[in-house]
């Protein structure tokens, strides 16, 4: 016969419990990509950065750093060979611009990181400010507060997973642009 004891039953909970936690608070796949951003923009005293998204004729990727702060927009364009222009020209922030203001909405995505350290699950500290990744029209704070967007914890988790691994590939794009030369 087997017998559970409520103090087992408790510690499952308990483990399951931190489980959860540590998945929150582990580093975000996009923290060493957007530190490394970071420091090649400030080691090459830019402001701006935009390349072509891999595998993609049409989807461009643009980012303006600030102290504290990247905001990284990327999209699809109906007009790739003007946007490809201005990459060869060097011309960052018309770029960064275009792809906030003239880009296929439906593909669109932008970020917020503040840090920048990769977009977090929740900020490190209660109340503080939160990263945010926009999709087409749609806002997704990531603030720890689910129940207030409607959501379940596995939901949010799942979106900021989502978010925060097509971000860490925007980051490499730009990465891999400034490493060109």
């Amino acid at each position: 016969m087997h017998c559970h004891r409520p103090d087992s039953w408790l510690s499952g909970i308990a483990l399951c419990a931190v489980f959860a936690t540590a998945a929150v608070a582990q580093e975000p796949k996009s923290a060493a990509p957007a530190r490394e951003l970071s420091q090649l923009l400030s080691a090459k005293k830019l402001e701006s950065i935009a390349a072509r998204m891999p595998d993609s004729r049409e989807e461009f990727v643009g980012a303006l750093a600030f102290p504290g702060q990247l905001m990284v927009v990327w999209a699809k364009t109906t007009a790739p060979a003007v946007v490809n222009e201005k990459l060869i020209r060097k011309d960052y922030r018309e770029v960064y611009i275009d792809l906030n203001s003239a880009s296929i909405v439906e593909s669109r995505h932008f970020v917020t990181d503040l840090g920048p350290d990769g977009i977090k699950a929740r900020p490190d500290q209660k109340q503080g400010p939160a990263d945010s990744h926009d999709v087409a029209t749609k806002t997704m704070r990531f603030d720890g507060s689910w129940r207030e967007d409607k959501m379940s914890e596995a939901d949010y988790l799942k979106a900021h997973a989502e978010a925060d691994a097509a971000y860490a590939r925007a980051l490499q794009a730009l990465i891999d642009e400034l490493k060109k030369g």
